[in-house]
């Protein structure tokens, strides 16, 4: 049951990514603005969303979990209201400002939680629970909001977003425990949070770590930022089709993680990683060879090749989310908070920087893919570097 709640809450920040991306050109219409402005409204979520998770974990911290929770999902209910109505461009960027800052309090809080309550193979298994729930949303999202978007306007898919804001703060509210006991808090001010998150974000080992699954996930993520054009440009799909990219993506991450359940506490956590990205970098290098060996590859290896990404994106990111929390057991959700700090900034340069250059051909965003792919290896190169430099003899099952 805590899995599903956690996996839901967890959903809300994809979910209102993904969900009016069939909306973009009517959006456009409406609003006046360029498709360059309009990718900005993704921009301005991911980067309120990165920066506000440094507050979510510190103050749950410091509070305890549930309150932070629940407070945050109203909020976010309150912003996706303001959404819906927004007269103009401009107080459109501002409401999903707003929602930015709150969407976030599901998945920073509930890796939190599930640190609090649970250690080795049982933290592992439950991670991977929480993200194959989790990973419904951006399937389901875009297919909701196209129908929506053809049925009832743009303004309605915003109103999805509403409905989904009081379901989860009712959620939250009526089940959620409190794992983060008053003995254990840590009071909350400017100078402590400054302090505590700066020491996170500066170990090696855990900046690192971070930019390992941030830059993986990129890899994937710029096919995301690129949606509108690949689906209705590219691939001549309507603007309720938006799945067939969507599905492939994360049906392999749901893949990934029903995989790592069954093997946490079966193998090597450092041997799980390496195949994590080893997966991930080989689909993309065969994806750079389908588009240098053919003109217009079929759309269905395309899909293929996405999912095995995803696949490997997915099996390596439990390991290397438990090794960061566990760097800092005193300050789990200062150290969630910072994970999703790094894995916002990069995911928001990408959709809202990268993807609109790449965009134009499918052959540039598979180069893009392969380069993220292989900086990401690079970074989880130093991070076992760093690992064995510090702890020389630490067992080889640690990432």
């Amino acid at each position: 049951m805590l899995a599903v709640l956690l996996g839901g809450l967890s959903m809300v920040s994809p979910f209102s990514i993904d969900t009016f991306f069939p909306a973009f050109h009517a959006m456009e219409q409406g609003l006046g603005v360029s498709a360059w402005q309009l990718q900005q409204v993704l921009t301005a979520y991911m980067l309120t969303f990165a920066f506000a998770s440094l507050v979510h974990g510190p103050l749950s911290d410091a509070i305890g979990r549930r309150p932070v929770m629940i407070g945050g999902m109203l909020l976010y209910t309150v912003g996706s209201i303001a959404c819906m109505l927004a007269p103009n461009y401009y107080a459109l960027i501002a409401a999903r400002i707003l929602q930015g800052a709150t969407a976030g309090v599901g998945m920073v809080i509930g890796r939190a939680v599930i640190r609090d309550l649970y250690e080795g193979p049982r933290a592992q298994h439950l991670m991977s629970m929480t993200t194959m729930i989790f990973s419904i949303a951006p399937a389901v999202a875009p297919v909701i909001g196209g129908w929506v978007h053809v049925a009832y306007g743009w303004r309605a898919v915003f109103a999805v977003m509403v409905i989904c804001g009081i379901v989860f703060s009712f959620a939250a509210w009526w089940r959620l425990p409190e794992t983060h006991p008053v003995a254990a808090r840590i009071p909350f001010n400017a100078r402590n949070l400054a302090s505590t998150s700066s020491t996170v974000l500066r170990h090696p080992e855990f900046l690192m770590l971070a930019l390992a699954a941030a830059v993986n996930f990129s890899s994937l993520a710029c096919f995301i930022g690129a949606a509108p054009a690949i689906v209705e440009r590219h691939w001549r799909l309507s603007e309720t089709s938006y799945w067939q990219l969507f599905l492939p993506v994360i049906g392999g991450i749901l893949t990934g993680a029903i995989i790592s359940t069954r093997v946490a506490g079966r193998m090597d956590l450092t041997q799980q990683v390496r195949l994590g990205f080893g997966l991930t970098f080989g689909a993309a290098v065969i994806r750079v060879l389908m588009h240098l060996a053919l003109a217009n590859p079929p759309r269905g290896l395309q899909q293929g090749i996405l999912f095995f990404a995803a696949i490997g994106a997915q099996f390596a990111f439990p390991v290397l989310t438990l090794r960061m929390l566990d760097l800092f057991p005193a300050a789990r959700g200062t150290a969630a908070a910072a994970q999703s700090f790094v894995a916002l900034v990069i995911t928001a340069f990408t959709l809202g920087v990268v993807a609109p250059f790449v965009l134009p051909k499918l052959e540039w965003i598979a180069w893009t893919s392969l380069a993220f792919t292989s900086l990401a290896s690079f970074f989880w190169f130093f991070a076992r570097r760093w690992h064995d430099r510090s702890i020389p003899h630490a067992p080889q099952s640690q990432a």
